[in-house]
């Protein structure tokens, strides 16, 4: 990410797998943008070094400013909050609030019960195959950057059709 230039926003921690690649990006030279809501900095999980550092008062503030200070959104692998996130900023991106890329980083498999979830959801009709290809998959972050950096989003007419449910 240093390299091409892009900024990191994320959550604003100090720990776990984000804290370290924000630590990596600091270390680079890069440029990370935290967003903590008060209730986690307070609790001293929030990251002290970074370029920019946003406190706000809610989980839904820090959802929505992270969204609209970032250009794509990428999930590596996490827990259950980071599923919610993605899961939220993918369907503004279906819903056509944003037309922004959304990827998964697929380290070592990491998501692959996901995908055949997702894939399954298309079988049974509960998923549009266009909605469901808006999500970029990648065992390597160098190519889902790429894929990112030439994403166009679908023209999608619309979102449900009364007549094929």
């Amino acid at each position: 990410m240093c390299e091409r230039g892009i900024k990191l926003v994320y959550g604003g921690g100090s720990v776990g797998l984000m804290g370290i690649i924000a630590d990596e990006m600091l270390a680079r030279g890069g440029e990370v943008i935290g967003v903590i809501p008060q209730a986690l900095w307070d609790r001293e999980v929030g990251h002290r070094g970074l370029t920019d550092l946003r406190i706000v008062g809610t989980m839904h503030e820090r959802k929505a400013l992270m969204a609209d200070l970032s250009d794509g959104f990428i999930a590596m692998p996490g827990g259950i909050g980071t599923l919610e996130e993605f899961f939220e900023v993918w369907t503004w991106a279906q819903l056509g609030v944003h037309h922004k890329p959304c990827g998964l980083l697929n380290a070592a498999g990491y998501f692959d019960a996901l995908l055949m979830f997702l894939d399954h959801m298309v079988a049974r009709r509960l998923l549009k195959s266009e909605h469901r290809e808006m999500v970029m998959v990648e065992r390597d972050a160098s190519v889902l950057l790429k894929r990112f950096e030439v994403y166009q989003a679908p023209a999608v007419a619309k979102w449900l059709d009364r007549k094929a449910t």
